[in-house]
C-alpha cells in the first residue's frame, strides 16, 4: 500500500469534545455532526429474514467521515490497522463483514449512512465493523471510489457514563509524505486537500499541505518542473469548462509562487476540462470527485 490513511482521532465523551486530527496531505475530514442525546441502531449482524439485526443505543452519537486518496490500499487494507488499534484500546469486535457478506446492497440501505456527498459507499466494495467498550459503542464504515478512500465513524456514550479513555486511531505514514510518493512513482498526483464546488475557481485560504510539500519538492529537486492540470465535471458545455478547470489550475499556480516562494517558471498551468474524469459523472459524488486539480512531475 503505497498511500493512505493515517490519523489521530481523540474523541472524549464530556459534554464538550475534544478533535485533534493528524491526515497525511492527501486526506482530509469531510464531515462532523454530533448529538448531545440521540439514538443509534448498531448492527450486530448480516442482512436476514428483512432486516439487519441491531442494537438500539441512546446517548451521546459523534459521526465523522473522511476521504483519502487510497491508491491500490483495499477495504481490508485500509480497516485492518484501525480494527487492531481498536481491539489494542480494549474495544470487542461485536461483527465484521464484507459488503457481500455484510448483504450487499439490503446491509447498506438497512444502517445509517451519513448522506452524499459527505459520504460514499460502493455496493460492492465496503466493509463494516460494530465494536462495544463497557457502554461505549462505536462502527467503523469503510469503502472505496478510486482513487478515493472513504471511512464513517459513528460512536455513542451512554448518558451519564464515566469519560472513557479517548478513543484514539493512529496509522503512521510511509516516508515524508504519501503524495511525493505518488508523485515520484506515477508521474502525476491528485492534490486532494483542494476542493472545488460546480463553476468555482478560488482557491481557498488554506494552508494546503499539498502545496507545502509540493514547494519543497521543487526546492529540493531543481531539475524539475511541474503541470498543474485543471478538471471540471461535465455540468455545462467543454468550452466553459476548459475555462474553469484553467483557472483553477492558475489560481494554484499563483498560490506556490505568492505563498511559497516558488519560481514562476517552474511551474506551468493548463485545464482540460471535462475530458479526463476518473469516474462516472452520473452521481454527486461522482462529479465531486472529477472537480481536482492534479500535478504532472516533469523532468528537465
Amino acid at each position: 500500500m503505497n498511500r493512505f490513511l493515517a490519523l489521530c482521532l481523540c474523541l472524549l465523551a464530556a459534554p464538550v469534545a475534544a478533535q485533534n486530527l493528524t491526515f497525511p496531505s492527501s486526506a482530509r475530514q469531510v464531515s462532523e455532526r454530533i448529538s448531545a442525546l440521540d439514538s443509534y441502531e448498531l448492527p450486530i449482524g448480516a442482512f436476514a429474514d428483512g432486516k439487519v439485526p441491531s442494537r438500539n443505543v441512546e446517548g451521546r452519537v459523534e459521526r465523522y467521515t473522511w476521504r483519502l486518496q487510497a491508491g491500490s490500499s483495499t477495504t481490508l487494507q485500509i480497516l485492518a490497522p484501525l480494527r487492531e488499534q481498536i481491539v489494542a484500546q480494549g474495544y470487542d469486535i461485536l461483527f465484521e463483514c464484507e459488503a457481500r457478506n455484510c448483504g450487499g446492497f439490503d446491509f447498506r440501505f438497512n444502517t445509517e449512512v451519513v448522506p452524499t456527498p459527505d459520504m460514499y459507499v460502493a455496493i460492492n466494495d465496503y466493509r463494516f465493523l460494530s465494536a462495544s467498550r463497557g457502554g461505549d459503542v462505536l462502527s467503523l464504515l469503510i469503502s472505496r471510489n478510486p482513487p478515493d478512500g472513504y471511512v464513517q465513524l459513528i460512536r455513542v456514550t451512554p448518558v451519564g457514563a464515566t469519560t472513557p479513555p479517548p478513543l484514539v486511531i493512529e496509522e503512521t505514514v510511509q516516508g515524508s509524505g504519501g503524495l511525493l510518493t505518488e508523485l515520484q512513482q506515477d508521474g502525476h498526483v491528485i492534490l486532494d486537500d483542494l476542493h472545488f464546488q460546480t463553476g468555482e475557481v478560488a482557491l481557498g485560504a488554506g494552508p494546503f499541505a499539498s502545496l507545502s510539500l509540493l514547494a519543497g519538492y521543487l526546492q529540493d529537486n531543481p531539475d524539475t518542473r511541474l503541470a498543474l492540470v485543471g478538471h471540471t465535471d461535465d455540468t455545462g458545455n467543454l468550452q466553459a469548462n476548459t475555462a474553469v478547470s484553467t483557472k483553477r489550475a492558475q489560481a494554484v499556480r499563483q498560490r506556490l509562487i505568492d505563498a511559497h516562494g516558488v519560481a514562476a517558471d517552474r511551474i506551468e498551468a493548463q485545464g482540460v476540462g471535462y475530458l479526463a474524469p476518473i469516474t462516472s459523472n452520473a452521481t454527486a459524488e461522482g462529479r465531486d470527485l472529477n472537480r481536482r486539480v492534479e500535478a504532472v512531475l516533469l523532468v528537465n
